[in-house]
């Protein structure tokens, strides 16, 4: 795939699945019926913070794509390893329309990864580059949730929804002067003992910002919030490894910043990494 043609400007999209038929219809760049998935393979792995009560326990479907990847988070017994042997070397086109929507994800994210890379976007001023630090997991997760955090423009005792419930994101929205507002399906209470509800439609009528991880773009909720959020008009912030340049493609069609996050994350290295937080306000 060659980058040196800019892809066409398409029009803006109400949701997920109307991003993915203007993807084939090549309104974002190359026709995917010409490309192929170099690879797909998964990653299980656990983690457990120092100090912390939960292990968070992930897995990733993940599309190579000439120079970019693709990546989506998945829950346990959604896809089967034997998806890596039966989609690696499929078009592109062929995924997008007939894998789980999992896979459907990650082949839309490594697509519009490579026809607009991260790092490309950052270069060139509409993204800026964060560099997360050398060190422990600890270290680095509370660097990566304080750049997330920094994304937030909030008054003192502003009610933010944070749905997709981390740690160090909840302590750092805490000290941006924010009341958290967690919602997970999987985790019941945050390390110092706040009540997780899985109600996401009650946290979305209280709160007047909302953090969503890219992980709604795989389980199907991702438009919901979008839509809600457009209604009530209030910010929404994505922090994404699930899908980071598909959140991008809502920027300013109401995602209002996004904490891009592109593979290999920041949890599979000790060594500085680089996140891109993007900004619908242009900085002056």
């Amino acid at each position: 795939m060659h980058r040196t043609t800019p892809a066409p400007t398409p029009a803006p999209v109400s949701g997920v699945d109307g991003l993915i038929e203007a993807v084939l219809a090549g309104a974002h760049g190359p026709l995917p019926s010409e490309l192929v998935a170099t690879s797909v393979f998964w990653v299980h792995h656990g983690t457990r913070l120092a100090g912390g009560d939960t292990t968070y326990l992930n897995q990733y479907a993940l599309v190579r794509l000439g120079g970019s990847f693709g990546a989506c988070a998945f829950e346990p017994g959604e896809i089967a390893p034997a998806i890596c042997r039966d989609s690696s070397g499929a078009p592109l086109d062929a995924l997008l329309r007939e894998a789980p929507r999992p896979l459907r994800i990650a082949a839309l994210d490594a697509y519009l990864s490579e026809t607009r890379p991260h790092r490309v976007a950052g270069e060139a001023g509409d993204a800026e580059p964060v560099t997360l630090p050398t060190g422990t997991p600890e270290v680095r997760a509370k660097a990566r949730d304080a750049a997330i955090a920094g994304l937030l423009d909030i008054g003192e005792g502003a009610r933010v929804g944070l749905i997709g419930v981390v740690n160090p994101l909840v302590a750092a929205i805490r000290e941006r002067g924010g009341e958290p507002l967690p919602c997970d399906f999987n985790l019941k209470a945050t390390q110092w003992g706040d009540p997780v509800t899985d109600d996401m439609h009650e946290v979305l009528e209280r709160a007047e910002a909302v953090v969503a991880t890219g992980m709604t773009l795989s389980n199907g909720s991702f438009d919901t919030i979008l839509e809600r959020c457009r209604t009530r008009g209030i910010p929404l912030v994505v922090y994404a490894q699930t899908g980071s340049a598909v959140a991008r493609a809502f920027l300013g069609s109401g995602v209002t910043a996004l904490s891009a996050e592109p593979f290999p994350f920041s949890q599979f290295s000790a060594e500085e990494t680089v996140l891109y937080r993007y900004r619908t306000v242009s900085r002056a």
